[in-house]
């Protein structure tokens, strides 16, 4: 029987859905070490509106979410997670906010019939999809306002394929396409490109708005 991309796509969902059933309970006492820029992603983004709309892409256990309030305490976040078991870590985190909304969604495969954003944030959460392409580009340039930014702090690659293999086990794509493709699809606002453990890998900052 052929394999077609939806099956591959289910496939892959459920894959990262199992992996963080279990991971949840230990994510934020070890990504500390591998996810570095994400203090930082923040910084970059400047001239937001006094209420911003801002949707995160892969919001995990909320840590992202819980420094935006600080940055931007006026706004409305909407975090997105495949896992379940990880938002329930977010909304003990966060606690009962009128303004912050956290759902189970797999962006890119449906409407989310929610309004336009100021901000769409990916951390560490773009590796993981399992196919990064146009329709996922294209349906962030959807979801933002005119002037409306995404913002991407994640894994670039790595010279070592021992390495890649590794983080690919754990549903990460260190091939280092992400980085070209969002300069195609987007206007670069503000990018790095930094290197992590005396070189074992590399890892990106990137702000930007539609083109």
């Amino acid at each position: 029987m052929k394999t077609t991309k939806n099956d591959t796509t289910t496939e892959h969902t459920n894959s990262v859905e199992k992996y963080y059933r279990f991971h949840s309970y230990i994510y934020d006492a070890t990504r500390w070490t591998f996810l570095f820029g994400r203090d930082k992603i923040l910084e970059m983004i400047t001239n937001m509106p006094d209420q911003p709309r801002i949707l995160e892409i892969g919001c995990g256990t909320g840590t992202n979410i819980k420094k935006m309030k600080q940055h931007f305490p006026n706004a409305h976040i909407v975090g997105l997670d495949l896992s379940e078991d990880m938002l329930d870590v977010a909304r003990k985190k966060i606690g009962n906010q009128e303004q912050v909304q956290f759902r189970n969604f797999k962006y890119g495969y449906g409407s989310m019939n929610e309004a336009s954003f100021d901000l769409i944030l990916f951390s560490y959460s773009l590796t993981m999809f399992d196919y990064p392409s146009q329709h996922i580009f294209e349906q962030i340039s959807k979801d933002l306002n005119p002037n409306g930014y995404i913002a991407v702090v994640d894994f670039n690659t790595s010279p070592f394929g021992w390495f890649r293999r590794w983080m690919k086990m754990n549903h990460v794509d260190l091939s280092g396409h992400l980085f070209p493709l969002l300069k195609k699809y987007f206007t670069p606002i503000k990018t790095q490109v930094n290197s992590a453990y005396l070189g074992l890998w590399s890892y990106f900052l990137f702000v930007g708005q539609s083109s």
